[in-house]
């Protein structure tokens, strides 16, 4: 990767984050409120970002209200912020109102390979060792030998089990096939609560890494009765080289600092945007690099290989519970292959790299690649949050 010295910044206006039917939607954001040294529940009203804390202290309380839309459409609420210069607030200033990810209790789960295409890519970086240099010959032997056994299959079926028998005699079985097609998702925890990092900040690689990407995902953010409630979209980011030494390097691969960006807003779900919207959507994703390199990839939720009602189910029921609510990014179909530095190498990110994840209901997640140990430290836990909270009296 190159120097994280003067890296660009993106430039953020409320057009080009906002859904592009931002005036039907149900839109929440939470906002950094220097004047309070606390964040703040908000809602996002064309271009004005509406202060709700006095009426739900956090999203998760929100979450938890049956006339969350309402409360968003309708609610009287505080201080009244533009959105265009919570935009242009420089990342990790903590001095002036700035966007921050529009969650705060819920717990930060993700599920792994739900998607075939990328599927077949963790078991090229499990055969590869996490060594990139591999890449492009084992991708070439599994793909042929394992991609059209798995075309149309429904995970858990009596065809995934006779897959299974299949590539297991062939010496080509996974653990990665197993949660690709097995009976249980792979369903892991991704950030510590009040971790992730929203739209304009910094997101963090970790700085041993040198086989890496970007993952575009569908966001779906749920009450503590496991019920969806909104869905926002994230960057799960992806160290090839480290998961791929060894699944059990899946913490260090995913939770670092600044590794999990969630935003810009939860949409609610309403009459005009539900579960079945989010099942249909497609999410874009463009990376441009300081040298002029560009990457440009998408996701279809449509192809998904579970569907997300059964990853929540996975996730949330008599097995666990989640009383503060939480959020679960749904998997990505998008796997980058293509070469970037040197022939046969694939795709990594560089320092400086802006990643924009977009879908037209759901608006646009921005954030800027630096080294995870360059980011700006996480500081503010559940006790700051509290004692905010507290000394507002809005417990």
């Amino acid at each position: 990767m190159e120097s994280a010295a003067a890296r660009p910044r993106p430039v953020l206006t409320a057009g080009s984050v906002l859904p592009a039917d931002a005036d039907r939607a149900a839109l929440v954001a939470r906002v950094h409120n220097p004047e309070c040294d606390g964040p703040c529940v908000a809602a996002v009203r064309g271009e004005q970002v509406v202060d709700l804390t006095a009426v739900a202290p956090t999203v998760s309380d929100l979450m938890e209200r049956d006339d969350a839309a309402a409360v968003v459409r309708e609610a009287d609420g505080g201080h009244v912020w533009h959105l265009d210069e919570l935009l242009a607030a420089p990342a990790g200033r903590h001095d002036v109102p700035r966007l921050l990810a529009p969650i705060d209790l819920q717990v930060i789960k993700a599920a792994g390979v739900t998607f075939v295409r990328s599927l077949l890519e963790r078991v090229i970086e499990e055969r590869t060792g996490g060594d990139p240099a591999q890449a492009a010959r084992i991708r070439a032997r599994v793909g042929q030998m394992v991609g059209g056994t798995l075309d149309g299959i429904r995970p858990g079926s009596p065809e995934a089990d006779k897959a299974k028998e299949l590539l297991v005699s062939e010496g080509l079985w996974s653990q990665y096939l197993e949660v690709g097609i097995g009976p249980d998702p792979e369903v892991f925890t991704k950030a510590p609560v009040l971790s992730a990092v929203g739209t304009g900040a910094d997101i963090g690689v970790l700085g041993a890494s040198v086989w890496n990407n970007p993952e575009p995902e569908a966001v779906l953010v749920v009450d503590s009765r496991g019920r969806v409630r909104g869905a926002t979209l994230g960057n799960d980011v992806n160290l090839r080289d480290i998961e791929g030494r060894s699944a059990l390097l899946l913490s260090r691969a995913k939770d670092n600092n600044a590794s999990c960006a969630i935003g810009p807003f939860v949409r609610l779900f309403d009459d005009g945007f539900d579960l079945d919207t989010v099942r249909g959507i497609d999410i874009d994703l463009r990376v441009d690099g300081t040298d002029g390199y560009v990457l440009r990839g998408s996701s279809s939720m449509r192809e998904i290989s579970r569907d997300v009602l059964d990853l929540v189910a996975a996730t949330h029921g008599p097995h666990h519970q989640y009383p503060d609510g939480f959020v679960l990014f749904t998997g990505t179909l998008f796997a980058p292959t293509e070469d970037r530095q040197a022939p046969g190498a694939g795709f990594t990110h560089e320092y400086g790299d802006i990643v924009r994840i977009s879908s037209p209901r759901l608006g646009a997640l921005v954030n800027t690649v630096v080294p995870s140990e360059q980011a700006a430290p996480w500081t503010f836990g559940v006790r700051a949050l509290m004692r905010s909270l507290a000394r507002r009296g809005v417990l």
